[in-house]
């Protein structure tokens, strides 16, 4: 009798039997049913009500990404522009490519939106998003880069798991669904092979394509890591690349031109066409990365502090760095072990440069601008460049770290028991604290049966809106910007949360706030304050005329809203009406005293 027993998988034959191909489905399963697990319990307060809940911490974006994927249903059901909505902003519109739509997600779900709700779409993708993008690494990770299954488990669950995507996990469907950069990424490096200029060149391009539609700010940020990656190479290993460049360049050449034809008249449509707009409304340097948010721990993490990740992060969707000082530890040690891989060297050098540029035009520590000035200064205003949000640079920096972590943990089995033993203790002390909690949540108020009914048909024809007080904007008029989306955009509505133009065609630099009106600013004044205006002759005038323009039917006050009251005064006063109370809410019915502009 052997002195220790074989090992033996679930059929009774020695695993060392066990064909290849079925292990390696085995572990393929094992890896994707884990990922989806940790990202169920992510998200699992929302799971638990996805049309009654919110995410506390971003319900704006939760509510403009709800909006995005009731555009998708509209798109595939009612036939919809892809490319703009008529349906919110009314009369300007929302150029849907110079906003985060998600294209590429929305439409393909736009079934689960029509049967099952728009909360089941935003709370599904967001749970697929991050469980995919972790496999998706695992994948090219297990195939192409590294021999152990576990060292590729381990890279993907950084890379979906990671402080920075919890934190976008906060309705930013955008950036969790990173699925495709890892094949992009792949792509890219296989076009050093002899023969894969055209049909890699291709593939990469419709892989552009594909991304474009999920989310173009990542696009960059990939571009911009592979650049600084292949000019690193290049540096280090210079007699081996001049043996393919030229390939290489082809292949690129090729993907660009795959590419371009498809989203030329999409692209030219977002720079160019209506509600379209340049710059971001904020200055380069106002969210950076703060030198010490590397060694803290996010909100969301087992081991975080929300005081100190609050002092140290621009918001809660933005902690796109705080690993943890046993992280950092762990990946001088991981890079020591890979140093002599030079695509690793290459890999660590792109992820600093990134870094760097998430720190903005000049160096914050603690909170507190040194003056100690930093490159990105120097192309903070390139055209592009200027429209992303300086931090998310970190989350390159975060991917980068995953992969060095994959590689060295596939270098692991060739040192001593003693360096293994302290290697995998070190990861664990490193992992564990940063594991995600789920996110929290907040309850949202329930429909009124004006809504939830459609009693507003009675009053809202086509061509014509519901105006919802406080009117949607950006951190106001949440509720009305829910219902819009929960009704599947059934009904259109004046302003609300997107990016267009300031103040066209005066001012055409991005906002997130529709161009100004008389009587908007009123309300959202008195709402923000809860201070009685005096209520002008020409107020009244501005109120029909600001009503007119945005062809208003009917106007709606949000029950439970702040300074309620003092708000139903001053619609009562601008309206020249009292109220009617109908279906749970109290409206102004204003198509007998406005005619529709335009």
């Amino acid at each position: 009798m052997p002195a220790v027993e074989e090992v033996l998988d679930e059929r009774g034959l020695p695993a060392a039997a066990v064909p290849a191909p079925a292990r390696r489905r085995r572990s393929d399963l094992g890896a994707l049913t884990s990922y989806l697990a940790l990202a169920v319990l992510v998200l699992i307060q929302l799971w638990i009500d996805p049309a009654g809940r919110v995410l506390s911490h971003n319900d704006d974006d939760h509510g403009f990404f709800a909006f995005a994927m009731a555009h998708g249903e509209r798109v595939l059901f009612h036939g919809a522009n892809p490319l703009f909505s008529d349906r919110m902003n009314v009369p300007g519109g929302v150029n849907m490519m110079a906003n985060t739509s998600e294209l590429a997600l929305s439409v393909p779900m736009a079934p689960v939106t029509h049967w099952l709700g728009v909360g089941v779409t935003v709370v599904l993708l967001l749970t697929l998003g991050l469980a995919g993008t972790a496999f998706a690494w695992y994948w090219v990770l297990s195939r192409h880069l590294v021999e152990s299954r576990r060292a590729a488990w381990i890279g993907g669950l950084w890379c979906g798991f990671a402080p920075a995507m919890v934190s976008h996990a906060n309705g930013h469907i955008n950036f969790v669904s990173q699925f495709v950069v890892p094949f992009i990424v792949w792509q890219v490096l296989r076009l050093r092979e002899p023969g894969r200029a055209v049909r890699g060149g291709v593939v990469l391009g419709l892989l552009v394509v594909l991304q474009v539609f999920i989310n173009e700010e990542v696009l960059l940020f990939t571009a911009l890591t592979l650049g600084a990656f292949v000019i690193a190479y290049a540096a280090l290993a210079w007699a081996e690349v001049k043996g393919y460049w030229r390939r290489f360049v082809a292949g690129l050449g090729v993907g660009v031109v795959t590419a371009v034809v498809p989203l030329a008249y999409p692209l030219w449509f977002q720079f160019t066409g209506p509600q379209s707009y340049s710059g971001q409304p904020f200055e380069p340097g106002k969210f950076v990365t703060d030198l010490l948010s590397l060694g803290a721990y996010a909100r969301q993490s087992l081991a975080g502090n929300a005081a100190i990740a609050r002092e140290l992060s621009v918001s809660p969707t933005e902690e796109n760095t705080f690993y943890g000082v046993p992280l950092l530890v762990l990946l001088v040690v991981s890079l020591v072990l890979v140093w002599r891989n030079l695509a690793a060297r290459a890999a660590a050098i792109a992820g600093l440069v990134l870094l760097i540029m998430s720190m903005g035009p000049e160096l914050r520590v603690g909170g507190y601008d040194t003056g100690i000035p930093l490159p990105f200064a120097l192309i903070a205003h390139v055209p592009v460049i200027d429209l992303v949000s300086v931090t998310r640079f970190a989350m390159v920096t975060t991917t980068i770290i995953g992969l060095l972590l994959a590689l060295a943990a596939d270098r692991v089995p060739t040192l001593s028991r003693r360096r293994q033993t302290a290697f995998w203790v070190g990861l664990a002390l490193a992992i564990v604290p940063v594991l995600p909690k789920p996110l929290p949540v907040v309850t949202a108020d329930p429909l009124p049966p004006f809504i939830a009914q459609q009693m507003w048909r009675d009053y809202v024809s086509e061509g014509r809106t519901l105006v919802t007080v406080p009117l949607p904007e950006v951190t106001t008029g949440r509720a009305g910007m829910r219902w819009f989306a929960l009704s599947g955009l059934d009904y259109a509505v004046p302003r609300g949360y997107f990016m267009g133009p300031a103040d066209p065609p005066l001012n055409n630099t991005g906002s997130w706030n529709a161009a100004p009106r008389r009587t908007s600013d009123l309300l959202r004044v008195a709402g923000a304050y809860g201070r009685m205006p005096v209520v002008t002759v020409s107020d009244r005038m501005a109120a029909r005329n600001d009503l007119s323009y945005w062809r208003a039917a009917v106007v709606v006050l949000v029950p439970g809203t702040p300074h309620h009251d003092l708000l139903e005064t001053i619609l009562t006063d601008l309206l020249g009406k009292a109220p009617q109370q109908v279906g749970g809410v109290q409206l102004w019915d204003v198509r007998d005293i406005v005619r529709p502009s335009g």
